[in-house]
């Protein structure tokens, strides 16, 4: 079989698995600029490979990302008899340094969702008001949801009389519920009594946050928006931290209070893992247990625990 159509046979065989698989497919057909798609996947170099492959300076995510699309795409050709070897260098990238996500004290939170100062962050604002900002946040942070989900929540997700919203068609294409606490839930059910006064829209396609004109809050404005919202509170980038704060750390923020109470409370939080990863939305639970290491205070919480363990203490 040719080189392209194994690979456009791979890429169909990703989604009907369940992956979206946009960026590994483009990533296989940026390859073709360094291979001839028109001859069998055999004929392919480890010289070609290395050649898509190659940058200069220390190591990226695009160049991880592009080993391992190509890497998936051969197992699976060799695997369905579409060639016989592969012609991937031994040696994987080494994986670059990412930088450890801001996670907002629970002081900088309450700065963040006080109404006086996101009002004062918002004025003059055209589209996107103070209340559904503020309810914006509120969802990020208090469902760990990200922004794509929260955005396109439309009013038929949102169960208030059991406080439950529905993800739909989510990063991994997988759909979930998640269960929301009564605080968030009576700040939803606030706005969605405001958008009935205010006349918007109201069948269940509706987006429950939107633009003052009823139509989805783009990314660009969101993130202009809480720059300001957060040099108005103060907070500016920690010591050796991300360059500034980002709109996404309020779910890390979530994930990472979420196992810090669970440890407080002497919860078995290895059993509890798996729920939050679920409740997240993450694919596996690796996902998740980048968390247990993200704060000071979570690491003295499970020094805690093990202290009390090793000294005889029976494990909650």
């Amino acid at each position: 079989m040719i080189l392209r159509e194994a690979m456009e046979r791979y890429v169909l065989w990703r989604r009907a698995h369940g992956a979206k698989f946009t960026t590994g497919a483009n990533l296989l057909r940026q390859f073709l600029d360094h291979a001839d798609g028109d001859a069998a996947c055999d004929a392919v170099t480890t010289g070609q490979v290395l050649a898509y492959l190659a940058g200069e300076g220390p190591p990226t995510r695009h160049r991880e990302n592009r080993y391992y699309a190509l890497a998936g795409f051969w197992r699976h050709a060799i695997s369905r008899g579409h060639a016989v070897r592969s012609p991937m260098p031994v040696d994987a990238p080494s994986s670059p340094v990412r930088a450890p996500p801001y996670i907002y004290s629970r002081d900088e939170l309450a700065r963040l969702f006080d109404p006086a100062t996101v009002e004062a962050s918002r004025r003059g604002a055209v589209q996107l008001d103070a209340v559904t900002f503020r309810t914006l946040l509120l969802v990020l942070y208090g469902a760990g949801l990200r922004f794509g989900e929260a955005t396109r929540l439309a009013l038929g997700d949102v169960d208030l009389a059991n406080a439950v919203l529905t993800i739909r068609a989510t990063k991994f294409y997988k759909s979930r519920l998640v269960p929301v606490g009564p605080q968030l839930a009576t700040v939803l059910d606030n706005h969605v009594s405001q958008n009935r006064q205010a006349g918007l829209a109201q069948d269940e396609n509706a987006l429950l946050l939107a633009n003052q004109d009823g139509t989805r809050l783009a990314s660009s404005t969101v993130q202009a928006a809480f720059d300001t919202l957060r040099r108005v509170a103060g907070i500016h980038r920690a010591a050796g931290g991300r360059k500034v704060p980002r709109l996404h750390d309020l779910r890390h923020s979530f994930a990472v209070h979420r196992l810090t109470s669970w440890y407080r409370q002497g919860a078995d939080v290895q059993r509890l893992l798996p729920v939050l990863s679920t409740y997240l939305g993450h694919a596996d639970l690796e996902g998740t247990k980048v968390y247990l290491s993200m704060t000071p205070e979570l690491l003295e919480q499970a020094s805690l625990r093990f202290a009390h363990y090793a000294a005889g203490g029976r494990h909650a």
